[in-house]
């Protein structure tokens, strides 16, 4: 019963978290259906008194927190937040193909919004795994966009670690430190991922 009342509580907070970051209409429709299917699905099958399991993420997941970079790199409270937060859902449950085309939605109604092509080529390369040429022209989009950002250029330097391109990957962010202001509140992201890549390089 515990769990139960959790989960509606999360539920509660969860809608209450949307409809502060102006989620509205049919979206915040959406996101409310999907809660309730998700939480009749663990009434049904969810077995709370069992201990836990890390579930197996996205490939990105094993080098950086992609949110929590995001939320470094190009705030939280972004107009374009919610569509990103369902895009992290689907992709949570290996559904990439449904966090892309959700991404390209947004995209529709804000083509300009950079955060949300950075966004779309992060989730492209969830979807196929490595870089691929949309990918690449999401990230070139974002950058002609907010090219003040280090956004774009932080998270082609993951798709391309992400295909195997360490070096490339680690000359982009190695460049983009030496372009970081000393007091940016994101370069330590930055330098925490160049020092990872070179204490790889230094063991293999």
């Amino acid at each position: 019963m515990t769990g139960l009342v959790l989960l509606i509580l999360l539920g509660v907070f969860s809608l209450a978290g949307l409809w502060a970051l102006r989620v509205r209409g049919p979206l915040l429709t959406i996101a409310a259906a999907a809660l309730m299917f998700g939480g009749a699905g663990y009434a049904l099958q969810g077995s709370p008194g069992l201990a836990g399991s890390p579930a197996k993420g996205s490939a990105a997941s094993h080098y950086v927190d992609v949110a929590g970079a995001r939320h470094i790199l190009m705030g939280q409270f972004t107009r374009s937040e919610h569509w990103m937060i369902i895009a992290d859902s689907f992709a949570s449950r290996g559904k990439t193909d449904e966090a892309v085309v959700l991404v390209q939605s947004g995209l529709r109604a804000h083509p300009d919004d950079y955060t949300l092509w950075v966004g779309l080529g992060n989730a492209l390369v969830d979807h196929a795994g490595v870089m691929t040429p949309a990918a690449e022209f999401a990230y070139a989009r974002a950058e002609k966009v907010a090219p003040w950002s280090p956004a774009p250029k932080f998270f082609h330097g993951l798709g391309m670690l992400r295909s195997g391109q360490r070096d490339a990957a680690l000359k982009e962010w190695k460049a983009l430190l030496a372009s970081a202001p000393a007091q940016a509140g994101w370069r330590p992201l930055v330098e925490d991922g160049v020092a990872m890549l070179e204490r790889g390089q230094a063991a293999s």
